[in-house]
């Protein structure tokens, strides 16, 4: 009984003995009975740790004696796992900019052109015309040049004009500057014309780690030395480990070698040093050359091996030199235009094979399908159109004469048309155009100009019959590539000079104007310059001392010029009966440097930081002015129906519209005003009242061949005002002001409901 009751009071409790018997022993063999240390460093630390202490308490033993209470002259210490490093000593890895460059990754060729100082402005500019566009680098060589070298092209100087020297130094040159980025080097004379996108083709055909010499094999002048060196008139492409094994030879090459010819020494150092001599055909790829005669006729020049040559020599002039480019480029224009008649009808062959069958292969072949809108707010617009009149107007009238670029498209369009069904029925039948009945196009920003004719033509048979028909044709005019175009450099701390003419009209905003320019540019510190010119009439000059209708606003900016400091604003008076926009920047201009970055503003401006960086960006010396559309508001009466306007207007349809109408701000520099005004003067003797009847946009775009920026811009805000239209200025003039009023006033539901709103007045 006993027992059965110790054993039903332990039965409990028996699973948590358990427990602890099983983590005790789990524990005991998780334990290593051997007291090992894992780092080798720290074992050495450790045991010399060891040691010293043992010497110190005069002890030798076991570690667990040092480790004992009983030791109180034990110092503890800590012994770390790693070596500390000094940070200062570590040297960072270098990481190249290009990945090319730590990859080893060269380009294929750079070009080099030699050249003299007598022909460099003549037949270096042009090779550099003709090749320069096809190559990524073209470095001109010559031994001595002219104090300003032609625009767009790297010229390097030796400074001696013995050709010996020349070739010496020029290959110096490439050792030092290319030779590691670079596979091949093709130099040729600057009379010598070089079909680029052919060379450019072949050179990555070829193999870069082959010690290569090719050209055209001559032989040396006497016979006495064996092998052929490449002559220099049709050019010769140089390898990248050919120029490396000859580099520590350069040297003995120019004092050993004795020639007459640059390329002969070129040639003997070559196959003294290297043993390499010219070829002009290497693994299946020829160096095709031609040369050209005295009095040669190109016309006469057109055979097959003519066609597929590389270079030609020798180039007498500049003009042959573009005769020839232009001769090469047409037969490169023909061979794309057959690939792609190849690669479309390829894919008309395949698309049969599709799910959908012809109707997988989008019409024309090759362009992108036309865009499919998603809702009926995306649906592009049809223009309707005859060979005079178009049915879509600018000016939002239903209909207007055809003129201008326009017409110049249709007739174009209406040719190709008759082009291409000529070219598809001729010789059974002959096409000749009647009239254009119908005409539709639309702009598909996904492919291009879409055009669809509906043509009456007299279709004639070869044995002279004829009828007239009616056939519907389709057309397209698909966009180019993109193309990057490279722009000069600009910065946006060039300081503006911002020019505001301004007569007794605008007085009554000039108030409002100084308030907004010292708020936006002044308090800011902002780089720019406010000129005011006080226009006068000959009656207001007269009473200019007694009644000056300027003086409130001299006032205003007298208060300005003392609020801040270091603000002055200069002011110009002109008196005129007829104000115009060249004869004041003709004051201006004279008054000024020639790098001077002028805007032209108006009263009714709103000058600010974004825009004025805006204006410096767009503007570019000798190169591009920018006429920004500025956002009109409009009439605050009908716009807000007499309630106030909100103190910031948003971009927004109801509240304005960016006026198109509207030619008076302009960004441009005084260097380019003063070139366009130039031109301007030959003109300007037969008809003196030129200044009168053109703006400054007009001038740009007649007399300047600079890119004349037209953009809307957002940043440039104008206030509502009511122009003064000037009717003694042209009649495109006077008439683009009068739309800017009549369009400045709201929208056309806003002026719908004025007048519904006056007519329900006028019921009642």
């Amino acid at each position: 009984m006993r027992l059965a009751k110790i054993v039903a009071y332990l039965k409990p409790i028996g699973p948590v003995f358990v427990g602890i018997s099983l983590g005790f022993t789990l524990s005991l063999l998780s334990v290593s009975w051997v007291d090992d240390l894992c780092d080798a460093s720290w074992r050495d630390n450790a045991i010399e740790e060891i040691s010293s202490q043992e010497r110190d308490l005069k002890t030798a033993g076991k570690r667990s004696s040092l480790l004992s209470e009983d030791d109180e002259d034990v110092n503890p210490r800590i012994i770390p796992y790693k070596q500390v490093i000094n940070e200062s000593q570590v040297k960072k890895p270098f990481r190249s900019r290009y990945a090319s460059t730590e990859l080893g990754i060269r380009d294929n060729l750079f070009v080099g052109v030699l050249t003299s100082k007598t022909t460099i402005n003549t037949l270096g500019v042009a090779v550099n015309r003709t090749i320069s566009h096809h190559l990524d680098t073209v470095v001109f060589f010559t031994g001595s040049s002219n104090r300003k070298t032609p625009h767009g092209m790297q010229v390097v100087t030796h400074g001696d004009e013995r050709p010996i020297w020349n070739m010496y130094q020029t290959i110096r040159y490439i050792l030092e500057h290319y030779i590691e980025e670079y596979n091949w080097f093709y130099l040729a004379q600057d009379d010598t014309y070089t079909q680029a996108d052919r060379l450019k083709a072949m050179v990555p055909h070829l193999s870069m780690d082959r010690q290569l010499y090719m050209g055209s094999p001559e032989e040396f002048i006497g016979g006495e030395m064996q092998g052929r060196y490449c002559y220099g008139g049709f050019g010769y492409l140089l390898s990248r480990p050919l120029l490396l094994r000859l580099r520590p030879f350069l040297e003995s090459c120019r004092n050993d070698i004795l020639s007459v010819r640059a390329d002969e020494w070129l040639g003997r150092c070559i196959i003294d040093y290297a043993s390499i001599n010219c070829v002009d055909e290497f693994e299946g790829l020829h160096y095709d050359r031609h040369e050209m005669g005295k009095n040669s006729d190109l016309s006469k020049e057109q055979s097959e091996q003519f066609n597929s040559t590389l270079t030609v020599h020798p180039v007498s002039d500049p003009e042959q030199m573009y005769r020839l480019h232009k001769y090469f480029t047409q037969i490169e224009l023909q061979k794309s235009y057959k690939e792609i008649e190849k690669l479309q009808a390829e894919i008309k062959n395949v698309s049969v094979l599709a799910f959908e069958g012809n109707r997988s292969a989008h019409w024309p072949v090759g362009v992108n399908p036309p865009f499919e809108p998603k809702t009926r707010f995306e649906v592009l617009k049809w223009e309707y159109f005859t060979e005079d009149t178009i049915f879509s107007c600018l000016d939002g009238s239903p209909k207007c004469e055809l003129r201008g670029i326009d017409r110049m498209d249709v007739a174009d369009v209406i040719d190709t048309a008759m082009g291409e069904l000529n070219k598809k029925y001729m010789p059974v039948l002959h096409l000749k155009k009647q009239q254009l009945i119908n005409g539709y196009r639309r702009f598909d920003p996904t492919r291009g100009m879409e055009y669809i004719l509906d043509l009456q033509m007299e279709v004639v048979t070869q044995k002279g019959r004829s009828r007239s028909i009616t056939k519907r044709v389709h057309l397209v005019r698909p966009l180019s590539n993109i193309e990057i175009i490279p722009m000069p450099y600009v910065t946006e701390a060039t300081k503006v000079h911002i020019i505001l003419p301004l007569t007794k009209e605008d007085t009554s905003q000039m108030k409002q104007f100084l308030e907004l320019y010292a708020a936006s540019a002044l308090q800011k510190k902002e780089n720019a310059m406010l000129t005011i010119l006080f226009i006068y009439d000959l009656f207001q000059a007269q009473q200019v001392n007694q009644n000056d209708i300027f003086a409130e606003v001299k006032s205003a900016i007298t208060f300005y010029e003392r609020k801040f400091p270091g603000f002055k604003v200069p002011w110009i008076s002109v008196k005129t009966d007829t104000p115009s926009q060249i004869k004041f920047m003709d004051i201006i201009s004279k008054k000024h440097p020639v790098d001077t970055l002028f805007f032209t503003a108006t009263v009714s401006t709103v000058v600010n930081t974004e825009f004025l960086n805006r204006c410096r960006m767009n503007s570019i010396s000798n190169w591009q002015v920018f006429f920004p559309i500025h956002f009109q508001d409009f009439n605050p009466d009908i716009a807000y129906q007499g309630q106030k306007p909100p103190d910031t207007i948003d971009l927004v349809r109801d509240a304005g519209h960016f006026d198109r109408n509207v030619f008076d701000e302009a960004c441009f520099y005084n260097s380019d005003y003063m070139a366009t005004r130039t031109q301007m003067a030959s003109d300007l003797q037969d008809n003196e009242d030129l200044l009168e009847t053109l703006d400054i946009y007009e001038m740009f775009v007649k007399y300047s061949g600079l890119h004349v920026f037209r953009a809307i811009e957002p940043a440039l805000h104008q206030r509502y005002s009511h122009q003064a239209c000037n009717p003694h200025l042209s009649e495109d003039i006077y008439h683009r002001c009068v739309q800017s009023n009549l369009e400045g006033l709201g929208t056309r539901s806003q002026l719908a409901l004025i007048l519904f709103e006056q007519e329900q007045g006028n019921s009642t």
